[in-house]
């Protein structure tokens, strides 16, 4: 069963990898294979959007028209060199962009709402109350929905270097200078296109240039490497919640 389950799984890594390469050829300018991928995966798009409205999508709506175009900005901004794969990205892209287009809807209604509550009085009003918990409880859900799919997509990357989140509990530095010196480094390893793809492409950080520029010592880069590498991959991708993180790190 073990030697079943080894056969399947190398076909799957294969079969990831030649969709990641894909994806790559499609961002020379290849577009007969752009449209060939989009008319392949349109049921992960539509099984995506249904996930995030809680109802069957048709490929006619338009909920699944937000969807095919996310699908095919995540075709345009994905990274192979950064890690991480390519449906993954996709998908947090998808919901996403499609949770923007349901803010702007429901907006637009909560206007509508407002011009009912001024004509029709005490009921309109209670209406408008009612539809905007429920909305406001759905933005709850959704944005925890969000958090929960970067945290798996950021896990999924950092295993790449060999990073646990337990790692980053235990090896995280402990005062606030010290954390505040790592993400700087971070921060200007990021700004680096070539000590970036270092990182990515070698799944190291390139300690002599960083020990240069940041004047920091080579033993406090090697101590906090773990954090750095963390806080690197944050800034270098989609992670708008991650980020945000990271901003209270720094105003803290």
């Amino acid at each position: 069963m073990s030697g079943v389950k080894r056969v399947f799984g190398t076909l799957l890594k294969r079969r990831e990898r030649t969709l990641e390469r894909t994806v790559v050829e499609i961002q020379r300018e290849n577009e007969a294979l752009r449209n060939e991928l989009i008319r392949q995966y349109k049921p992960f798009i539509v099984k995506t959007v249904s996930s995030v409205c809680k109802r069957f999508i048709r490929e006619e709506d338009d909920e699944a028209s937000i969807g095919l175009i996310a699908f095919n900005e995540a075709i345009e901004k994905y990274a192979l060199h950064k890690g991480g794969s390519f449906l993954s990205f996709a998908e947090l892209l998808i919901k996403r962009r499609l949770i923007d287009y349901i803010r702007k809807e429901v907006r637009t209604r909560e206007a509508i709402w407002h011009v009912e509550d001024e004509e029709n009085g005490e009921q309109a009003a209670q209406t408008y109350v009612d539809a905007k918990l429920s909305v406001e409880e759905f933005y709850r859900q959704i944005e925890q929905e969000q958090r929960r799919e970067e945290i798996l997509h950021y896990q999924q990357v950092l295993k790449q270097f060999g990073i646990h989140f337990h790692d980053l509990v235990e090896q995280s530095p402990k005062h606030k200078d010290a954390r505040l010196n790592a993400i700087r480094v971070a921060e200007l390893l990021v700004a680096n296109d070539e000590w970036l793809g270092i990182l990515f492409r070698k799944k190291q950080l390139p300690i002599k240039q960083l020990e240069t520029m940041a004047s920091v010592s080579r033993k406090t880069i090697e101590r906090n490497r773990k954090y750095i590498i963390a806080v690197a991959v944050i800034l270098a991708g989609d992670y708008i919640y991650l980020k945000d993180y990271i901003k209270g790190v720094l105003s803290s």
